[in-house]
Protein backbone atom coordinates (compact mmCIF):
# COMPACT_ATOMS: atom_id res chain seq x y z
CA UNK A 1 0.00 0.00 0.00
CA UNK A 2 1.45 3.34 -1.04
CA UNK A 3 1.79 6.21 1.40
CA UNK A 4 1.50 9.79 0.19
CA UNK A 5 3.06 12.69 2.06
CA UNK A 6 2.21 16.25 1.07
CA UNK A 7 4.24 19.31 1.93
CA UNK A 8 4.59 22.94 0.90
CA UNK A 9 1.38 24.51 2.13
CA UNK A 10 1.30 27.81 3.95
CA UNK A 11 0.13 31.40 3.95
CA UNK A 12 0.66 33.54 0.87
CA UNK A 13 -0.65 36.85 -0.40
CA UNK A 14 -2.94 37.05 -3.40
CA UNK A 15 -0.91 37.05 -6.59
CA UNK A 16 1.85 34.97 -5.03
CA UNK A 17 3.02 31.42 -5.70
CA UNK A 18 3.41 28.17 -3.81
CA UNK A 19 4.63 24.73 -4.79
CA UNK A 20 3.12 21.68 -3.15
CA UNK A 21 4.92 18.35 -3.16
CA UNK A 22 3.53 14.84 -2.82
CA UNK A 23 6.03 12.06 -2.26
CA UNK A 24 4.87 8.49 -2.80
CA UNK A 25 6.48 5.61 -0.93
CA UNK A 26 8.07 2.73 -2.81
CA UNK A 27 9.10 2.50 -6.45
CA UNK A 28 5.78 1.84 -8.15
CA UNK A 29 4.42 4.69 -10.23
CA UNK A 30 0.80 5.79 -9.97
CA UNK A 31 -1.65 8.00 -11.74
CA UNK A 32 -1.76 11.06 -9.49
CA UNK A 33 -4.17 13.84 -8.75
CA UNK A 34 -4.60 16.91 -6.58
CA UNK A 35 -7.89 17.79 -4.97
CA UNK A 36 -8.87 20.52 -2.54
CA UNK A 37 -11.52 21.19 0.03
CA UNK A 38 -12.39 24.69 1.15
CA UNK A 39 -14.18 25.30 4.46
CA UNK A 40 -17.85 24.39 4.18
CA UNK A 41 -17.47 23.04 0.66
CA UNK A 42 -17.14 19.64 -0.96
CA UNK A 43 -13.80 18.32 -2.09
CA UNK A 44 -13.12 19.23 -5.71
CA UNK A 45 -10.74 18.22 -8.45
CA UNK A 46 -7.76 20.47 -9.14
CA UNK A 47 -5.34 18.65 -11.45
CA UNK A 48 -4.31 15.18 -12.56
CA UNK A 49 -1.35 13.61 -14.33
CA UNK A 50 -0.80 10.24 -15.93
CA UNK A 51 1.85 7.78 -14.82
CA UNK A 52 4.10 8.73 -17.73
CA UNK A 53 3.58 12.43 -17.16
CA UNK A 54 2.48 12.86 -20.75
CA UNK A 55 -1.18 13.54 -20.02
CA UNK A 56 -2.54 16.19 -17.68
CA UNK A 57 -5.89 17.76 -16.89
CA UNK A 58 -6.90 20.83 -14.91
CA UNK A 59 -10.03 22.25 -13.38
CA UNK A 60 -11.24 25.32 -15.26
CA UNK A 61 -10.73 27.43 -12.15
CA UNK A 62 -6.97 26.82 -12.15
CA UNK A 63 -6.13 26.53 -15.85
CA UNK A 64 -3.33 28.84 -16.82
CA UNK A 65 -2.30 29.33 -13.18
CA UNK A 66 -1.49 25.84 -11.86
CA UNK A 67 0.66 23.05 -13.28
CA UNK A 68 1.19 19.45 -12.14
CA UNK A 69 4.69 18.29 -13.02
CA UNK A 70 6.08 15.02 -11.73
CA UNK A 71 9.53 13.58 -11.18
CA UNK A 72 9.30 9.81 -11.58
CA UNK A 73 12.89 9.31 -10.46
CA UNK A 74 11.84 10.73 -7.08
CA UNK A 75 8.31 9.32 -7.26
CA UNK A 76 7.05 12.79 -6.48
CA UNK A 77 4.32 14.92 -8.00
CA UNK A 78 4.08 18.66 -7.56
CA UNK A 79 1.41 21.31 -7.78
CA UNK A 80 2.90 24.61 -8.89
CA UNK A 81 0.40 27.31 -8.02
CA UNK A 82 0.85 30.79 -9.47
CA UNK A 83 -1.26 33.95 -9.36
CA UNK A 84 -3.00 32.64 -6.26
CA UNK A 85 -6.41 34.00 -5.34
CA UNK A 86 -8.23 34.03 -1.99
CA UNK A 87 -10.67 31.49 -3.43
CA UNK A 88 -7.77 29.03 -3.74
CA UNK A 89 -7.72 28.81 0.06
CA UNK A 90 -8.31 25.17 0.98
CA UNK A 91 -6.75 21.98 2.25
CA UNK A 92 -5.03 20.34 -0.70
CA UNK A 93 -4.91 16.57 -0.98
CA UNK A 94 -2.72 14.37 -3.11
CA UNK A 95 -4.24 11.13 -4.41
CA UNK A 96 -3.00 8.08 -6.29
CA UNK A 97 -4.44 5.18 -8.21
CA UNK A 98 -2.70 2.21 -9.80
CA UNK A 99 -3.35 1.79 -13.50
CA UNK A 100 -1.52 -0.18 -16.18
CA UNK A 101 -1.85 2.54 -18.78
CA UNK A 102 0.87 5.15 -18.75
CA UNK A 103 -1.46 7.72 -20.28
CA UNK A 104 -4.47 7.31 -18.00
CA UNK A 105 -5.60 10.06 -15.64
CA UNK A 106 -8.81 10.72 -13.76
CA UNK A 107 -10.62 13.83 -12.57
CA UNK A 108 -12.94 11.85 -10.28
CA UNK A 109 -12.03 11.51 -6.63
CA UNK A 110 -13.88 8.18 -6.56
CA UNK A 111 -11.31 6.65 -8.90
CA UNK A 112 -8.44 7.21 -6.49
CA UNK A 113 -7.42 4.53 -4.00
CA UNK A 114 -4.84 6.31 -1.89
CA UNK A 115 -4.88 9.73 -0.24
CA UNK A 116 -2.49 11.93 1.66
CA UNK A 117 -3.44 13.74 4.84
CA UNK A 118 -3.59 17.13 3.17
CA UNK A 119 -1.70 20.41 3.39
CA UNK A 120 -3.35 23.73 4.10
CA UNK A 121 -3.05 26.68 1.74
CA UNK A 122 -4.28 30.09 2.81
CA UNK A 123 -4.31 33.00 0.37
CA UNK A 124 -4.81 36.41 1.93
CA UNK A 125 -6.32 39.32 0.01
Amino acid sequence: QVQLVESGGGLVQAGGSLRLSCAASGRALYTMGWFRQAPGKEREFVAAISKSGGSTNYADSVKGRFTIPRDNAKNTVYLQMNILKPEDTAVYYCAAVERLSGSYYSTSQYEYSYWGHGTKVTVSS
